[in-house]
């Protein structure tokens, strides 16, 4: 009985004693978490889905986040759009360029979203209303591991315009900083006939704040 007893306290007192290995390797860990969390948090800003959030000006951005929450930028001032073009959840291809000279709105959403679906109806109402106006609605899905999700949530809204697929949030970074950029699902950028960003808002639209951010840029000569 001795002998077992003794055992556990010198198996204790050898793991007690090579201190250095465990610091070394504890503090490994600790780096590689935080590095994780640095990504986890650098992800979250462009896949977190919110039904709020603005975004003020300040520097030399040149916009303006009024008190709804939908940042303009002054005509002479704005800056262009990115290259965005891909293919469509569709699988067709698709160049946002090819739109010059039409307002263009640009949604990005995705299908496990809550206010994305809040809003689809109001999106879908205002692209019918103003297609007229030459105004042209464009999707960005973003976040859906297939086209499948997407579809479907395209078929049961109606969705009358397309929707360019981009699951890991390419076409998203190409925005740059300082400028209007998308920032959280859903974000609903307005841009004008010259392929400027005109305006942005960082939240689910109902069809009322979704018309007063776009008639301005639509009414522009």
């Amino acid at each position: 009985m001795s002998a077992v007893s003794r055992a556990p306290q010198c198996s204790n007192r050898a793991n007690r004693t090579p201190r250095p290995h465990p610091t070394r390797t504890s503090r490994v860990r600790r780096r590689a978490a935080l590095l994780a969390a640095g990504t986890a948090v650098a992800a979250l800003t462009l896949s977190a889905c919110g039904s709020g959030g603005t975004s003020g000006g300040s520097g030399n951005t040149n916009f303006i986040t009024g008190a709804d929450g939908i940042a303009t930028v002054k005509k002479g001032e704005r800056k262009p759009a990115p290259d965005l073009s891909g293919k469509t959840i569709d699988g067709k291809q698709l160049d946002l360029s090819s739109y010059k000279g039409k307002v263009v709105v640009l949604n990005v959403w995705g299908s496990w979203c809550a206010p994305c679906r809040a809003e689809a109806p109001n999106l879908v109402k205002v692209a019918e209303d103003t297609a007229a106006k030459g105004v042209q609605f464009v999707g960005i899905n973003t976040r859906d591991t297939s086209t499948q999700p997407a579809q479907a949530f395209e078929k049961q809204f109606s969705v009358p315009y397309p929707s360019l697929y981009d699951p890991t949030g390419k076409l998203m970074l190409r925005f740059k900083k300082g400028t209007l950029n998308p920032q959280l699902i859903p974000t609903t950028i307005v841009l004008d006939r010259d392929g400027n960003i005109a305006a942005r808002a960082l939240q689910a639209l109902s069809e009322d704040k979704l018309r007063k951010m776009l008639d301005p840029v639509v009414a522009e000569k």
